[in-house]
């Protein structure tokens, strides 16, 4: 493969060049998808460990690596073999990690970002309906924020958790966060200096995806410290996936700076790069060729005439049938062995089995990111307490039983134990609780979440997480203040406990799905969850009407709806149309496959979609399947 080989070679000299301590270049690095940027990264770092490893151990410098998961973080630290000059971590470690130690600055910051926030509030109140449901939560939020507010001039130190929950007075939010290590770096001459002095090489992972003011910061360092500071950027516009990354980052990287591009996609099959190539000619032009050993890999598009009475889960394992036949491959079979991806979470949850615990909280604007990372107040409690010990006890696996209860249960603290006469009562306390909770599950019930809390709390077995508490006490509330009231009272009613409380009303097994989606272990994933991994079998669900977003339209896309009088607007000025954002998710997604393609669109206009597809050129007739 001496094309290959050439490309390797002359990517190593280029970036080899940038790496000189005393004068280093800095580069954005196009990788596209399948182009093995991890591999990259691992290889740019090599080099610098090779040539300066020594000196960065005596200096006590570190090379600052910055990647998108705590699993990339893991895989790239493993890698490097755990050499302590490469500090690898998640965007917001990162942040925190700049910033923790600057109290009153993080005071100041967040008192102005309160501020706006309310003021943006108390103007959508004023323009908005009253009553309704966005209205209310609009007011809870203006009164949590003013209570923030009020009590930031007594907080001496801020906390913060990149990997948990962040509820308590003193935390701070994951936007939070990033939003205010921007606002120092770009602020304190100091705060760059140390950065600088501290890590002379900053090297970020999926770097489209960083939030932009954060980047526009680490410009404004790399800027002014060009001397001695490399910047070293990764990644490809097409794969933007998130609305806070910066648009147009490669035209806005600065001319000095180099440019190198791994245009092999050693991933995909050749009829997937050329979809790929064909999807992505009319937005930036960026081209990639597959592997001249990669084998040619199946591709089919399914148009199915949408309408209420559709079996959607029926009409996708007959796909499943039919691309097994195509692909010959029988794993198609059995949709657990494909990876389906959808527009929507909720697309997923209710695919997944889990849309009656998942639908209520994410309808809570506030809770979103919580709910999908996992970090959500009382999610942790469920999937890091109770699951664990429930599977434990339920496998008769006293060790794990053990392990939990000596981790999370305040019956067997230290504190208990040593002021309790005799341990080995405590210790057969909680073995009776134990006990008792996993008689929930006696004869294969499926018991309800609400029911499991309230006998793990009857027990005390762990301690209940405040968002709980108004729950089991039968109350409700206005705003932050909790008051006494009847269940079914309908007056003064706060969103977000009715949220969880619905949330809590569905069985155990539905958690366990969510569990599995959030997790990456379910069958079910969406188009931004799917960052950096791949799988033999892709099948895309491209359905607008149950996604029910306005920032995608796959009918725009395909050729079903006109542009909108703003898309066209957006457009003429040269800015984002929604099509652009759905051009890219659409890339990204079948960038995932492997072996073989299923797109599967839900459409009522299946013949203008037939036509335009043909018109474009993006699959071949043959390909075209109308169902």
């Amino acid at each position: 493969m001496p094309e290959l080989v050439s490309q390797e070679s002359e990517l190593r000299k280029t970036v080899k060049a940038c790496l000189e301590l005393e004068k280093p270049k800095s580069f954005f690095l196009y990788a596209g998808a399948g182009s093995g940027k991890t591999r990259a990264v691992v290889e740019v770092l090599s080099i610098f460990r090779d040539r300066y490893g020594k000196l960065f151990r005596q200096s006590g410098q570190k090379v600052a690596v910055i990647t998108y998961t705590n699993a990339a973080c893991d895989e790239i630290r493993r890698r490097l073999d755990f050499n302590p000059i490469f500090s690898v971590s998640t965007i917001h470690s990162f942040a925190w990690e700049q910033i923790r130690t600057y109290h009153k600055d993080i005071s100041n910051l967040l008192r102005l970002r309160l501020t706006d926030e309310i003021a943006i509030l108390r103007e959508k109140q004023e323009t908005g309906r009253s009553g309704t449901k966005a209205a209310i939560e609009r007011e809870i939020q203006i009164e949590s924020k003013q209570k923030r507010l009020l009590h930031l001039d007594t907080i001496k130190q801020f906390t913060y958790n990149p990997n948990g929950e962040n509820v308590g007075k003193d935390s701070l939010n994951h936007a939070e966060v990033i939003a205010i290590s921007a606002g120092l770096l770009i602020d304190k001459p100091l705060m760059r200096q140390i950065l600088v002095r501290k890590y002379p090489f900053l090297l970020i992972d999926e770097s489209q995806d960083t939030q932009k003011d954060l980047i526009e910061a680490f410009f404004a360092v790399q800027a002014e410290h060009s001397d001695k500071f490399g910047l070293f950027l990764f990644g490809d516009t097409m794969q933007r996936i998130y609305a806070d990354g910066k648009e147009e980052l490669e035209q806005a990287v600065p001319a000095d700076w180099e440019k190198p591009a791994i245009i092999i996609n050693h991933r995909c099959p050749k009829r997937v790069v050329t979809l790929l190539n064909r999807i992505r000619s009319d937005a930036d032009g960026a081209q990639q060729k597959p592997r001249p050993d990669a084998h040619e890999g199946v591709v089919r598009l399914f148009l199915v005439n949408d309408s209420d009475d559709r079996d959607k889960q029926k009409i996708e394992t007959e796909v499943g049938r039919m691309m097994a036949e195509v692909a010959s491959d029988d794993d198609w079979i059995s949709l657990h062995a494909v990876k389906v991806l959808m527009l929507e979470h909720h697309m997923a949850a209710r695919r997944g089995g889990f849309h009656g615990f998942f639908k209520p909280l994410y309808e809570i604007s506030n809770f979103k990111t919580g709910l999908l990372d996992g970090t959500l107040s009382g999610i942790a409690f469920f999937a890091q307490q109770v699951l664990p010990l429930a599977h434990a006890a339920l496998s008769n696996k006293r060790f794990a039983v053990a392990e939990v209860v000596k981790e999370y249960s305040p019956i067997v603290s230290p504190d208990r134990l040593l002021a309790s006469k005799t341990s080995l009562e405590e210790i057969r306390t909680v073995g009776k609780s134990v006990k008792t909770m996993s008689s929930l599950w006696e004869d294969g019930a499926d018991p309800v979440l609400l029911d499991i809390l309230k006998v793990v709390d009857h027990e005390g077995l762990f301690r209940i997480p405040d968002v709980f508490a108004p729950i089991l006490s039968g109350a409700s509330a206005q705003g932050q203040k909790i008051e006494s009231v009847p269940v079914d009272a309908e007056d003064d009613r706060n969103p977000v406990i009715d949220a969880w409380r619905e949330a809590l009303s569905v069985p155990f097994s539905q958690f366990q799905a969510y569990v599995e989606y959030i997790s990456d272990r379910s069958p079910f994933g969406t188009h931004q969850g799917i960052k950096g991994l791949q799988f033999p079998r892709v099948m895309v669900i491209l359905d607008d009407n149950e996604a029910r977003g306005f920032m995608f339209s796959y009918e725009k896309l395909l050729g079903a709806k006109a542009l909108t009088k703003t898309d066209e607007k957006n457009r003429l000025e040269g800015r984002e149309t929604s099509v652009d954002r759905t051009r890219r998710l659409f890339y990204t997604t079948c960038s995932r496959a492997e072996r073989s393609l299923a797109v599967v669109v839900y459409t009522k206009e299946v013949d203008m979609v037939a036509s335009h597809m043909s018109k474009i050129g993006w699959f071949e007739n043959q390909e075209v399947i109308q169902m």
